[in-house]
């Protein structure tokens, strides 16, 4: 039985924790044992205490002092994930913008890749209910990627990914320092300059059925920045 890990990082997600978390653990996919670590942030809105208060064996909680960002929560749960001993570790949002019925679908090529990313952007555009605006910039940032950094990837700032863990444990995660968007790009850029097997498989994203979105100008600017940072480590071998 391969063990796969869920990595869902949280700052005031009660309106979803306890419905995202219910979806996941009703997946039955044969071969694999799915559990979930939630990384939360300090909430003010008790997403902690839901968490615990489900006491599930396979739902596991990390609670960190206040707002640390999504690249050092998923740096957590990379480290756990390795630490106890799982075969497969995604990355997922909390806010059903990632939707649970898409899980078996990064299992499947799982089996022969090292880097699964669920795309937005591999069959056209699939994404629902966001304003035009962040639409642009998401679509903007893979196109100002891959212009400089020649990454193949369509969804450069994707977030739902998943990784087989063997390959996971080569990439130096003390290195890695990055949050939101420019996290993903640097996670896919690594794997891919380590000679990692990358593939993409089409998602419909849907903008979060409830709480408040966690974009931000710095955010994006960071991302813009870092997509030249990893261009240069990489020509001078410093990744």
């Amino acid at each position: 039985m391969k063990k796969a890990l869920i990595i869902i990082p949280t700052y005031n997600e009660a309106e979803n924790i306890v419905n995202i978390t219910s979806e996941l653990l009703a997946i039955d996919y044969p071969g694999v044992s799915i559990e979930i670590l939630v990384v939360d942030d300090n909430s003010t809105d008790g997403t902690a205490s839901l968490v615990k208060a489900r006491n599930e064996s396979r739902l596991h909680l990390i609670e960190r002092p206040g707002k640390m960002g999504l690249g050092t929560a998923y740096i957590r749960g990379f480290r756990y994930a390795i630490e106890n001993n799982y075969d497969y570790v995604f990355e997922m949002d909390a806010d059903f913008s990632h939707d649970p019925e898409a899980i078996p679908g990064f299992l499947v090529k799982l089996s022969d890749h090292d880097l699964v990313i669920g795309s937005r952007y591999i069959e056209g555009i699939a994404v629902v209910n966001w304003p035009l605006s962040r639409l642009m910039i998401s679509i903007g940032a893979s196109y100002y990627t891959r212009m400089i950094t020649f990454l193949p990837v369509k969804d450069v700032t994707a977030g739902f990914m998943a990784y087989r863990v063997e390959s996971l444990k080569k990439i130096d995660l003390n290195k890695i320092h990055s949050n939101g968007y420019s996290f993903q790009i640097e996670m896919k850029f690594r794997m891919w300059k380590k000679g990692f097997r990358l593939t993409e498989i089409p998602i419909v994203f849907i903008d979060r059925r409830a709480g408040v979105s966690k974009m931000s100008r710095k955010i994006v600017y960071e991302a813009m920045f870092m997509v030249w940072k990893l261009k240069l480590q990489s020509l001078f071998n410093k990744l």
